[in-house]
């Protein structure tokens, strides 16, 4: 019987002009953290439209890597992408993108700095997962949802046969460096839509922390710096704790906690062509999967609408006309719940509520109550405070 374990180690850093003042050493640090000795070569992917919202980021990592030559080397001029849900869509971003780093020569000691959001970092890392069987990837997140989730997590993939994340590995980074500065510049809808993940992880991990988000939901509404700052931080670090201590990082097992409320957000993204924002959809999960728990006698009714209520004055909406659309008496969104089960590769295992701090895994879903929870978030869409 053969055995071995691999240790994985990663830092996630935090702060702000990380790329506007050269003299920051965080990125170098980043890079260079293993053998501070040697020069390194890297490269750099950018999301395009992170560039055009900050047309001096490119020339920018060029300034950096002059300012640190002693200890770092740019490889070649950064690379623009596309970014959003379609570069996961397309197996050209990603084959476009291979064949880019084969023609810089990057090999397993060279970095991959990816800055951009969830869904660029999925793919990129997925490109650099299968290079060489795996390369450095410093991730630099730009948007809340992978500031505070995704970013600092250890999954890559993209979507392939119409199935969301079917093609990808797990990759842990070699360091995240979050930017907060990025954040600031971000359209409301944006960031509004990662805070999602916030209550999410909040509701099953930490009730301390859903209580500071119902005291601070405006502030974070509006985009308060400091509100938004600390919601970030922690929400990253349970995330983290979870990878960490969880048990199960590489998720060989069932469960999966931090995915409450995303049976329903995964089929409903893919049912509006991904018109829906991931944490706009996860919102959703999130309150039809409470309601359910109280239907199914699993939470009190009370908790329910404290995170309903929360949602809304987020500023979120709780209803999409594609939970209505169905295939003859089904409604479409519940293949979202066989699908689920088949990318879990066991059984069918969803996190509900038991209390507000507290998931508890249940293994089947009755369809006429999830329905029944359904038809009480299309009678209140219209609403914008918890009946």
């Amino acid at each position: 019987m053969q055995r071995f374990s691999v240790p994985f180690e990663y830092p996630v850093y935090f702060g702000r002009g990380l790329l506007s003042d050269p003299g920051n050493p965080l990125l170098r640090q980043a890079i260079c953290r293993r053998e501070p000795e040697r020069r390194h070569r890297f490269v750099v992917l950018i999301d395009q439209d992170v560039a055009a919202a900050h047309p001096w980021l490119p020339a920018a990592f060029e300034r950096y890597a002059r300012r640190h030559r002693d200890a770092l080397e740019l490889a070649a001029p950064p690379r623009l992408a596309p970014g959003g849900e379609a570069c996961k869509n397309d197996p050209e971003q990603l084959f476009a993108l291979q064949s880019w780093l084969q023609q810089c020569h990057v090999d397993r000691h060279s970095c991959v700095v990816i800055v951009g959001g969830g869904a660029l970092l999925d793919m990129a890392g997925f490109a650099a997962a299968t290079t060489h069987r795996g390369v450095r990837v410093v991730r630099m997140p730009t948007t809340v949802l992978a500031q505070n989730d995704s970013g600092v997590g250890v999954k890559t993939a993209i979507n392939a046969f119409g199935a969301k994340n079917f093609l990808g590995a797990f990759a842990p980074p070699f360091a995240v460096l979050n930017d907060y500065d990025f954040i600031a510049s971000l359209p409301r809808r944006d960031r509004i839509a990662g805070i999602a993940e916030a209550v999410k992880v909040a509701a099953i991990r930490d009730r301390a922390f859903f209580d500071w988000l119902d005291a601070n939901a405006e502030a974070l509404a509006d985009g308060d710096d400091e509100a938004m700052q600390w919601m970030i931080r922690r929400c990253a670090e349970l995330h983290l704790n979870h990878i960490g201590q969880g048990g199960d990082p590489f998720e060989f097992g069932s469960a999966r906690p931090l995915d409450f409320g995303h049976w329903a957000a995964h089929k409903l993204e893919a049912l509006s062509a991904y018109a829906l924002r991931h944490g706009e959809a996860v919102a959703i999960g999130l309150a039809l999967d409470c309601r359910y728990a109280v239907l199914a006698g699993l939470l009190r009714e009370p908790a329910q609408r404290s995170l309903h209520r929360l949602l809304l004055r987020l500023g979120f909406s709780l209803w999409h006309p594609a939970l209505d659309w169905r295939d003859g008496e089904r409604r479409q969104v519940l293949a979202g719940l066989d699908e689920f089960r088949e990318h879990l590769g066991g059984e069918l295992t969803i996190t509900l509520l038991q209390r507000l701090g507290q998931g508890v895994e249940v293994h089947a879903i009755d369809a006429d109550r999830m329905n029944a929870a359904i038809d009480w978030l299309r009678d209140r869409s219209d609403d914008h405070v918890a009946a």
